[in-house]
């Protein structure tokens, strides 16, 4: 058995408006599962697949108050392409914000409800990507990180170290999964958080009580009226696992 990444979900107080900036930021379509509920992906994508990670937007009313513990990472095709989608971002609602990055190469910004995510300089690896070069999830131990994750899904693993990992679909399509050591802790509910998906046929008990023997922790939260299993990665990041589809 195994999972893959299938979409993030983004908590959002105004769905619908968030909803409409990211499909304008990421050239998507956008459609709504009902009120409260707003989901992205590529114009003519068959979900679930490889080639993308897709984006649920639901509401909630509950502010943000920390810095997002994961993010995204816009691709860039050259210099004169990054200060392009800096400046179309900006004219969609975009700001640019300090996280204490320093003088780099990349900037970093937020989107209109204050989701920092970063538009990257032209980086080789990237190409081919998509409009996502990277979800990104700040860690304490991206090692430990790579080793959940890497037993957890069957994408493959492509860098380990001290301060980062990163892992891609095994077709070698669509954006990285990467594991950034910050030295920030995680400070409540993740306000953006991974979904994952077993493949059609496999248990979803089974495959939740395989996660758990990989070190996944229960969050504690009341999942009587829902369909998928909430589980926590070792570092405490919530993550919902799917049915099979």
């Amino acid at each position: 058995m195994a999972t893959r990444l299938v979409q993030i979900n983004m908590k959002a107080h105004d769905d619908a408006a968030l909803g409409r900036f990211w499909a304008e930021a990421l050239g998507w379509g956008i459609d709504s599962e009902g009120p409260g509920v707003t989901n992205l992906e590529p114009v003519g994508f068959t979900y679930p697949g490889p080639t993308a990670v897709c984006i649920d937007l639901i509401a909630r009313p509950e502010p943000k108050t920390v810095k997002n513990r994961v993010h995204l990472d816009l691709a860039t095709t050259s210099t004169a392409h990054q200060e392009e989608l800096v400046a179309r971002l900006k004219s969609l609602g975009a700001t640019l914000v300090d996280v204490g990055q320093g003088d780099v190469p990349w900037t970093v910004m937020a989107d209109p409800e204050g989701n920092e995510f970063c538009v990257l300089e032209p980086r080789p690896v990237y190409r081919g990507t998509g409009p996502i070069a990277a979800v990104v999830v700040d860690c304490t131990d991206p090692r430990e990180m790579a080793r959940f994750w890497g037993e957890a899904m069957d994408w493959t693993l492509h860098e380990v170290t001290d301060d980062g990992a990163a892992m891609r679909s095994a077709e070698g399509v669509g954006p990285y999964l990467e594991f950034i050591r910050t030295p920030d802790t995680k400070s409540g509910w993740n306000r953006v958080h991974l979904d994952v998906r077993p493949y059609p046929g496999d248990d979803p008990a089974a495959e939740a009580g395989r996660l758990r023997s990989l070190g996944a922790t229960d969050p504690g939260v009341d999942q009587s009226a829902i369909h998928w299993t909430i589980l926590a990665d070792p570092e405490g990041n919530e993550f919902c696992l799917l049915t099979p589809a």
